[in-house]
C-alpha cells in the first residue's frame, strides 16, 4: 500500500507543471546602421529585428500559465507599438541610428 501510495504521490509531482517567471530583458537594441532602410528588404529585416527583440525583452510563459501567456501577449502588443513610431522614423529619412526596445 506504502508503494501505491508513494507512486501516485511521485506522479502527481511530476505531473503538476511549474509556474516560473519568465526571464526577460528591460530593453534590446536593434541595430540598422547595416541595413538600407529605402529598400523593401532592408525594412522587412528591420521588421524581424524588431520581432526578435519584442520576444526577447517581453519574454515568454509555459503553455500551462494562461495569466502569464496573457500578459506576453499584451507585452508583446504594448512594445511593439511603442517601437513602430521609432521603426517608421527610421524608414521615412532611412537613418541608420539604433532603435531601443523597451518593455512596461
Amino acid at each position: 500500500m506504502t508503494k501505491i501510495l508513494s507512486a501516485l504521490l511521485l506522479t502527481l509531482a511530476v505531473a503538476t507543471p511549474v509556474h516560473a517567471e519568465p526571464t526577460v530583458r528591460e530593453t534590446s537594441v536593434v541595430k540598422t546602421a547595416d541595413l538600407n532602410l529605402s529598400s523593401e528588404a532592408g525594412q522587412r529585416v528591420l521588421e524581424r529585428r524588431i520581432a526578435l527583440a519584442v520576444a526577447e525583452v517581453c519574454g515568454t510563459a509555459s503553455d500551462f500559465d494562461l495569466a502569464g501567456r496573457n500578459e506576453v501577449r499584451r507585452c508583446r502588443v504594448e512594445t511593439r507599438a511603442k517601437a513602430a513610431s521609432d521603426r517608421e522614423q527610421r524608414i521615412a529619412t532611412a537613418s541608420s541610428q539604433s532603435i531601443e526596445i523597451a518593455a512596461r
